[in-house]
């Protein structure tokens, strides 16, 4: 029978029964307290010792009132003289005070009468805390943190603050995070020791005490021992959780897909260029997942124009060698339509049969797509969310490729999966946002990773310049230069239709005032337009029967003209870092040579000054993501909606990386060295998972 006590979860060990305790059973957390706990979500005991004082605040001792320096936190021991109460509505009471030397006045808004003098009786002496400021010329204290006897125990000189929420005060969360900390169990060290001992952290228990009793700013620093041992006992539940999810998943049997590698040699041999060293790494990496009975779930993750695309036509040919079919999903027609030209010569270089499938696809040509599929005549298919409806079937499923991954939801990739019948494909997801390393351990720690960090040859440097609209009529002439010399170019804007909220220049207007100034040779596309409408501007401007394309970020991905060398942004500082450089990589594709135009609004704040010279200075997207990760956070970077980034209570993944890549390490190998967790600090780690919630871990350890 399951144990009904409060905070009791089948299966959870008893030692952890009173960390999962409600707080309201704490002394001094009533219903109120509790519900403003709850608003932190903060529910538990376990909850509140994971909730570390933010910052503290420093207190002076000091023997005179004239040895203060307002305005300035200090802790003086006075005596009371009179009350001054008030005399009209609003108006504060006051408590004149002095140290013999130099007069103090207290100040009070909505006191209640006893309470006041009771506390400070005049002719009595007092220890008091507080701010002392200047008012007229006269030091006073409004509302003292501390009132004590003469002689009491004072407050300590350095005083941890803590998040608050609803009514609560730092007395009742300071109060009930003490009590909490008494009940701590006694864990055996779930950490490596030789790491314990390496990096000098204190044990679990003492850690916690520590860090809920700062003495000084530099106990609050994400590098203080204390801190940074509990913030590793999060990452490294979060990265066994994951090691567990990955041997889980390798453990699921997948198809052993070998190819021959005859087709992938006649498309190696029709390109320009040989592909680079990342690029051979990563389809060599992509074979042996391939080739091996455990089923792939591989991240492909690479800059602007690393080539990514190829990597994925060539894996997907080792499906095709092998007898099987492969399939691209891209999140949006324009991207999937873009794939479909790119891989098209791909595919006749290899000599098999490649389709696309989008919601647009009706009729006839839909029907034929779907048998010639099921029949295995269609050796890959790209698609839209298309290629996972229930009417689109595949005689032999080897390998899925997902692009953009983050902009799918996980049951679209099951559904892709489920494709595959007997067996799941092998799985290939790509981003062509370049994620920061912890990022990436966060939120695919539980995939292998590829990562493309070179440029292949041909890829031009692009010269990028900021500049203020106010420059706009320069910008307009230049643009009038290039053109007559042949050049194509983008003019992105922020907005489709004007907006009264944001001044930003719209679409539909800029294309208007570019149509009159360059007549024909201007185009319009931006996602609200029909789709047939879209693919005629896109084609146009691809043809060179338009040299300009005004665009929203629809354009972002996938967009390829190898002709186009001109990239004008608009408002550039309304716009992400990592936006900035997905838009600037859709020129410097060509021979030609690229210039991207940064224009903004001025003034210009200091954060849209720094992110537009981080990309003035460099086209690294791996470099401007970690800019963009100390700008911005992990949750924006990603897109908190859909970021998949697990909620660390005390982890900092901005601040931390290097911990998050160590807890990888040590969650693989300690896996390795004791895949049962039978070991006295496997028990110790199972405890771990139990504190940190990492329910999925427990099942699958439970599982086998």
């Amino acid at each position: 029978m399951a144990d009904a006590r409060p905070g009791v979860t089948p299966g959870r060990p008893p030692v952890l029964f009173p960390l999962f305790a409600g707080v309201e059973t704490l002394p001094g957390v009533g219903p109120r307290a509790a519900e403003a706990f709850a608003q932190m979500g903060v529910t538990r005991l376990r909850d509140l010792i994971l909730n570390l004082p933010h910052s503290g605040i420093r207190r002076r001792r000091i023997a005179h009132l004239a040895d203060a320096i307002p305005p300035e936190i200090v802790t003086v021991t006075i005596t009371v003289q009179r009350h001054s109460q008030p005399t009209a509505k609003g108006r504060p009471w006051r408590v004149h005070c002095s140290d013999g030397r130099t007069d103090l006045q207290l100040v009070f808004f909505h006191p209640r009468k006893g309470w006041i003098e009771s506390q400070l009786p005049v002719g009595e002496r007092r220890l008091v805390s507080g701010k002392i400021e200047l008012f007229d010329g006269m030091p006073q204290m409004v509302h003292p943190d501390h009132i004590g006897p003469e002689g009491s125990e004072p407050p300590p000189d350095f005083e941890p603050v803590y998040p608050l929420s609803g009514r609560l005060t730092q007395g009742v969360v300071h109060k009930a995070a003490q009590v909490a900390l008494t009940r701590l169990p006694e864990a055996e060290e779930w950490i490596d020791p030789a790491l314990v001992a390496r990096e000098g952290w204190p044990g679990w228990a003492e850690a916690l005490h520590r860090a809920h009793a700062p003495t000084g700013p530099a106990n609050l620093s994400s590098t203080d021992p204390a801190r940074a041992r509990l913030a590793y006992d999060e990452l490294f539940a979060h990265q066994m959780t994951l090691a567990l999810l990955r041997r889980d998943r390798r453990r699921q049997a997948g198809q052993v897909t070998q190819g021959s590698g005859d087709l992938r040699d006649k498309v190696l041999a029709g390109l320009p260029w040989p592909p680079t060293d990342a690029q051979r790494r990563a389809v060599e990496e992509i074979a042996a997942d391939l080739a091996s009975p455990r089923r792939m779930n591989r991240l492909l993750q690479g800059d602007v124009g690393a080539g990514k695309t190829l990597v994925a036509f060539l894996a997907l040919l080792i499906a095709v060698e092998a007898g099987g079919q492969g399939v691209l999903m891209a999140p949006t027609e324009i991207l999937a339509r873009q794939h479909f030209r790119a891989l098209e010569p791909l595919a006749q270089l290899a000599g098999i049969r490649l389709e696309a499938l989008t919601g647009r696809d009706k009729g006839d040509a839909r029907t034929n797509i779907l048998t010639d599929l099921a029949e295995g005549r269609i050796d890959i298919l790209v698609g839209t969310h298309a290629v996972i409806q229930k009417t689109v079937e595949f005689r032999d499923l080897r390998l899925a490729v997902v692009d953009e991954q983050h902009r799918f939801g996980v049951n679209q990739r099951m559904e892709l999966v489920a494709k595959g019948g007997h067996l799941p494909p092998d799985m290939l997801v790509m981003t062509a946002t370049p994620i920061p390393r912890s990022l990436a351990l966060a939120q695919f720690g539980d995939m292998d990773l590829s990562v493309l960090d070179e440029k292949p040859a041909g890829r031009q440097p692009i010269r990028t310049t900021v500049i203020p609209d106010s420059r706009m009529g320069e910008v307009v002439e230049h643009l009038a230069r290039a053109i007559s010399a042949g050049a194509r170019a983008y003019w992105v804007c922020p907005l489709v239709e004007e907006s009264e909220a944001v001044s930003l220049t719209a679409a539909e207007a800029r294309f208007q005032e570019l149509r009159a100034r360059f007549g024909e040779q201007v185009r319009l596309i931006h996602g609200q337009m029909p789709a047939d409408e879209r693919d005629t501007a896109m084609a146009d401007f691809a043809a060179g029967r338009a040299n300009i394309l005004v665009a929203t970020t629809v354009i972002e991905v996938g967009v390829d003209v190898p002709e186009a060398t001109i990239m004008v942004i608009e408002r550039a500082e309304s716009f992400g870092l990592a936006q900035l450089h997905q838009l600037r990589g859709r020129v410097g594709r060509g021979s030609g040579a690229s210039s991207c135009l940064l224009m903004y609004h001025e003034p210009l704040s200091e954060t849209g000054r720094r992110r537009l010279s981080i990309l003035r200075e460099t086209e690294d997207g791996f470099r401007i993501a970690e800019e963009d990760l100390a700008m911005r956070g992990a949750g924006d970077v990603i897109g908190t909606a859909q970021s998949g980034l697990p909620r660390f209570r005390i982890a900092d993944l901005e601040r931390q990386s290097g911990l998050m890549a160590l807890a990888r390490k040590d969650a693989q190998s300690f896996l390795e060295r004791d895949p049962e967790m039978a070991s006295e600090r496997g028990r110790a780690v199972r405890l771990l998972l139990w504190l940190m919630e990492q329910d999925r871990a427990i099942r699958l350890i439970n599982s086998g």
